[in-house]
């Protein structure tokens, strides 16, 4: 189970061998990786889960330290960490009149930042870390795609 792009790729660059069956959570992440068997019609845990066939048998979730855990929890999955993710800050002011977030850890790292600036968010997931980050989400994408992104910048613009 891939879930994103980044897990895709590290997990190709240090793979031995070919997997079974790859199961990604997006567009992005599938073409991260390759081929790919299964990418749920929406890009989200819950989705994955519910269009996965049964029984999974051994699950491998590939992702972030500190990923969300429901895939894995959900699946007894034996879990490997592939990257970290780093929250960079910026050296100067931050400003504009709409940020886009397109990761829960994106959200955190813009609040602790600055709050001031509503958020387009990439999906709910994302949008519930932004709102208990304390940012006002102004939209939210439908798909959890770049067109979804830019839909809803449109939207709340």
């Amino acid at each position: 189970m891939l879930t994103s792009a980044t897990g895709a790729r590290e997990l190709r660059r240090r793979a031995v061998g070919a997997a079974r069956r790859v199961a990604a959570i997006g567009r992005a992440t599938a073409e991260a990786w390759g081929e790919v068997d299964l990418v749920p019609r929406l890009s989200t845990q819950e989705d994955l889960l519910a269009e996965l066939p049964r029984p999974a048998g051994r699950v491998l979730f590939a992702g972030a330290e500190g990923a969300r855990p429901l895939l894995a929890r959900e699946l007894g999955a034996d879990v490997v960490s592939l990257y970290r993710t780093r929250p960079l800050r910026p050296t100067g002011p931050v400003g504009g009149d709409l940020a886009v977030v397109a990761s829960a850890s994106a959200a955190r790292a813009l609040a602790a930042i600055t709050r001031a600036i509503p958020v387009v968010s990439i999906g709910p997931e994302t949008s519930a870390a932004a709102t208990d980050a304390g940012l006002v989400v102004a939209a939210e994408a439908a798909s959890q795609t770049v067109e979804g992104l830019v839909s809803a910048v449109r939207a709340a613009g």
